[in-house]
This record gives C-alpha cells, sequence and structure tokens, in this order.
C-alpha cells in the first residue's frame, strides 16, 4: 500500500485506544495527551475515512457499525508490529510490570499470593501502585489494573474477577458485642454501596445509626480495626475470605448481601502485552477461577 494511504499512527492510536475503553478520557489518560487531543485525532481519522467511527453521546461514546467493522484490522495490524518489534528487542525486555490496584486489594488479596507468583514466574519485578483518590490520573502509567467499581463505570476491555456478597465481620473476641447493633462500635469505607443502611434493608431492618458510623477511604483502616477488637465493619468476600478461613475473623451475623461494585481486570491491549503483563494476567485468572 502507499505511504500516502496510510492515515497518521497518532490518529489511529487515539481510535484504538478510545474504541477499547469506550472513553475519549480514558484513552487519553493512557496515551498521555488531553481529552482534546484524543477526540480531535478522531475526528481527524472520521474526515480521512469519510465515515463516523463514534456515535457521541452525552457521557459515553459507542462505535458505529463502520468504526467496529474497522477496529479488528487495526488490531491486527498493531499486533504485527508489536510481534515484528518483540523480534528485536527479545524476550529480555519487558519483565518489569507496573500495576495499578487500590490499597486493600493490595494488602489483604495480592500481597498474602505474591510468594505463588514468584514461585512461578521468579524473573517477575512489580511495581505495585495504589492511589487511594483519583486512580484515573495514575492508571496512564501501569500495565495492568485492578479495578474496584461499578459494572456500568467499567469499559468493555474489564474482566470481571468475581461476584462478591457483603457483610459485617469482627474479632471472635468481639462477636457477641457485634450482635447488638445499637452499642457496637462500626466501621465502615466510605464511598461505597454496600453499606450498613443497605445491608440492614436486605435483611429486613431498619437501621439508624448512620451518623455513629466511623468511616475510613480505604478498607485496609476499617478491617484493620476489626482484627484489632476495635469494633465491627462491613467487608466482602474478596477481601476477609483469608482472615475467616484462619478464624482472626468471625461473620457476628449469616445475613449476607450481594455487592454491587466488583473487582475488574483491565489487561492491556492484544499488542501492548510483555512477557511480564501475559504472567500475570495468567496468574490472577488461575488464582480467581480456582476460587480458592
Amino acid at each position: 500500500m502507499p505511504q500516502s494511504n496510510l492515515p497518521p499512527l497518532t490518529w489511529l492510536r487515539a481510535f484504538e485506544a478510545s474504541a477499547r475503553h469506550l472513553s475519549f478520557t480514558r484513552a487519553a489518560a493512557e496515551l498521555h495527551l488531553t481529552q482534546s487531543a484524543v477526540s480531535q485525532h478522531v475526528r481527524s481519522l472520521e474526515a480521512y475515512l469519510g465515515r463516523d467511527l463514534f456515535l457521541r453521546k452525552t457521557r459515553a461514546i459507542e462505535l458505529t457499525e463502520d468504526g467496529a467493522n474497522y477496529l479488528p484490522g487495526l488490531r491486527e495490524a498493531f499486533d504485527l508490529i508489536a510481534s515484528s518489534t518483540q523480534t528485536f528487542i527479545g524476550a529480555d525486555r519487558g519483565k518489569d510490570l507496573t500495576l495499578q490496584c487500590n490499597m486493600a486489594f493490595s494488602v489483604f488479596w495480592l500481597a498474602p499470593r505474591l510468594s505463588r507468583l514468584y514461585a512461578k514466574y521468579p524473573w517477575l519485578v512489580l511495581n505495585i501502585v495504589t492511589p487511594i483518590w483519583d486512580p484515573e490520573r495514575h492508571a496512564a502509567t501501569a500495565a495492568v489494573e485492578i479495578r474496584f467499581g461499578r459494572p456500568e463505570e467499567m469499559s468493555d476491555a474489564a474482566e470481571r474477577l468475581a461476584t462478591d456478597r457483603f457483610f459485617p465481620v469482627c474479632a471472635p473476641d468481639y462477636r457477641e458485642r457485634a450482635r447488638d447493633l445499637d452499642s457496637a462500635t462500626l466501621f465502615d469505607c466510605a464511598g461505597l454501596t454496600g453499606t450498613w443502611s443497605a445491608w440492614s434493608k436486605s435483611r429486613g431492618q431498619p437501621f439508624f445509626r448512620d451518623k455513629e458510623i466511623n468511616l475510613a477511604s480505604t478498607f485496609v483502616i476499617s478491617i484493620t480495626a476489626a482484627l484489632n477488637s476495635a469494633g465491627v465493619t462491613m467487608a466482602h468476600d474478596t477481601l476477609v475470605r483469608d482472615f475467616l478461613n484462619a478464624g482472626r475473623l468471625v461473620k457476628p451475623f449469616e445475613h449476607a448481601a450481594p455487592l454491587t461494585e466488583a473487582y475488574f481486570l483491565l489487561p492491556p491491549s492484544s499488542h501492548a502485552h510483555t512477557p511480564a503483563s501475559t504472567a500475570f494476567v495468567d496468574w490472577i485468572r488461575e488464582e480467581f477461577q480456582q476460587g480458592e
């Protein structure tokens, strides 16, 4: 194909990233560009092709039929470029992996399992980034992300890892006090749907202590407080399963409710995979599939 028939690579990268995330904002973060620059690159590509690639809605974008038809060939071309490049740089490159996930997942799920990861991939070197606020701002530097949130907030590339329930937990020596919710010291993590009120409502009982709950910005604080017999905290399966199995935490009530939020794996696009990202993605899928 003559060189003149090829649109600029920046336009193609902007389209592919936007299509993967279904978001100009997330594509911009990945490409280290402004949202307006990504949007303009996509518009330039649409003008070049004479076709609309996206349907632009108030708070979302969707691929048009032309966009959906154009994307597979473009990804195949990127994969071919990546494969050809790998031939030159060799397998020694790509052993490092920057992983972004929240603090609680890193401390309570990931860190206790790192020995299994390194037993399988001893050459892997991790850089674990754990922002508490504004994860979007830091995600651009991460090759792989584990994101906790609502399904409707995730792009099509996101892969759900688990379906959790939420419920109260406490240390064994606090169990009896925890059963009296009128006087027990209560903890929770702010900003989630799995609250004390939601849990009480799901079991058909009113809850009147919303203003008396000790709130934390991360489950690391609230769960650690419960581990040390400070009170009872709301939690969910992924974060406290190990503590429950070990008897360090107990459930003072049997009732558990479905959690709206979930943990999602956001792997690199196929052409951006490295040996490190491939190893980690394969490993974490296996860990969750085994269900421990």
